[in-house]
């Protein structure tokens, strides 16, 4: 076999294994381990001082009700720090957070959503630091299930379950998550889960990282808590709401933005160092994290490989069939909104957004951190 075709296979087989590959060994593997036995629920008594943070740009339009909504959680009042850190908002938001009842408003220069997360954290009170988006509705009972697996002092993180709401348009991000779920809770059941969403997690007070610009709560914590030995899992039962970007256009351009940062997580940070990790969580990151980061580059590799190899044999027409068949369907997506055309536009962009993120870190440099907010979202 040539070099040519080596790099052929060995790009389609990982492209293959990460997406697919992987949730089936997984699977195999959660059907092999005995399931721990699970936390017994604390009693109302004993539930643990919860620090609710919303770091908040401009959110005046939803503020109050994030607010009422975290305020009428099914948890014990006197347990609950509800604080809004409001990153340098020109509008209402602080105003209108301290009137609708947070306990505790910052009123924050603009540095940046984790620079106003880590402020919040310094002055929280909290045994447990919750963390929430202004635009996230939780369940009533979600903190008290968010909580539960921190009965175990081996957990330093969990994360819950967000639903998105408005698939009118044609967006494919709420069918992705669902799978996304899957693959962490079976994760969450072997190793740990190797990322978590924004909209609804929790982390050990004492645990808590100060990250720099360009990190991630989501993508940080539950490797960097990894190497202090502490677990981070996945809770179902753990619920909340948010509004999804309504075009596959917006939610490329939300995922670029997101993806600026990634590198320097994945060097900067040494998620690639495995020292601490234990080897069920080195395989996961592995295969979840760094594979699925390096997909738009296999594919670049698969595609050009694949063209050199057109007179090498017929199996080759046929995979350069099929990929030129994905690409026209991603193609046409953006005109017909077929169900196949939506997935394939879907895939090709998130895809692209992880190149083109990498692209901007370099061009622009290192993110500050400063966000903004996806378009109908609110």
């Amino acid at each position: 076999m040539t070099l040519l075709a080596v790099a052929f296979w060995t790009s389609a087989a990982l492209i293959i294994y990460t997406h697919l590959g992987y949730p089936l060994l997984l699977r195999a593997l959660v059907a092999l381990r005995r399931s721990p036995p699970t936390p017994a629920a604390s009693p109302e008594g004993d539930l643990p001082r919860v620090s609710l943070i919303v770091a908040a740009y401009d959110e005046e339009e939803v503020i109050e009700a994030k607010v009422a909504n975290a305020l009428a959680l099914d948890y014990p009042r006197e347990r609950l720090e509800l604080i809004v850190a409001s990153d340098g908002s020109a509008d209402a938001t602080a105003e209108r957070a301290r009137a609708a009842g947070a306990d505790l408003v910052l009123e924050l220069p603009r540095r940046g959503k984790l620079a106003a997360q880590n402020a919040a954290a310094e002055r929280a009170s909290g045994e447990l630091l919750a963390f929430s988006d202004a635009n996230s509705v939780w369940r009533p009972d979600a903190l008290k299930r968010l909580v539960e697996p921190f009965a175990d002092p081996a957990v330093g993180y969990a994360c819950g379950q967000v639903r998105f709401l408005d698939a009118a348009g044609d967006n494919m991000e709420g069918a992705y998550w669902r799978y996304e779920m899957r693959v962490r809770e079976m994760e969450s059941t072997l190793g740990g889960v190797t990322a978590g969403n924004g909209a609804i997690y929790a982390v050990r007070a004492s645990a808590y990282l100060p990250l720099g610009p360009s990190g991630s709560h989501d993508l940080s914590f539950p490797f960097q808590l990894a190497k202090r030995k502490l677990r981070s899992l996945y809770v179902s039962s753990a619920q909340a709401e948010e509004k999804m970007v309504p075009t596959l256009e917006g939610e490329f351009a939300r995922k670029r933005r997101m993806m600026v940062g990634l590198w320097d997580i994945v060097i900067g940070e040494r998620m690639l160092t495995s020292s601490g990790y234990t080897l069920l969580y080195a395989f996961e990151l592995a295969s979840h994290r760094l594979l699925r980061y390096l997909t738009p580059f296999l594919h670049l590799i698969a595609f050009v490989t694949n063209f050199a190899l057109l007179g090498e044999g017929g199996i080759y027409v046929v995979t350069y069939a099929i990929q030129v068949l994905v690409i026209a369907a991603a193609i046409l997506g953006g005109s017909f909104p077929i169900g196949p055309l939506r997935i394939a536009r879907y895939y090709a962009l998130t895809t692209l957004s992880i190149a083109a993120g990498l692209w901007d870190r370099f061009r622009r440099g290192q993110p500050v951190g400063v966000w903004e907010k996806a378009p109908g979202t609110r």
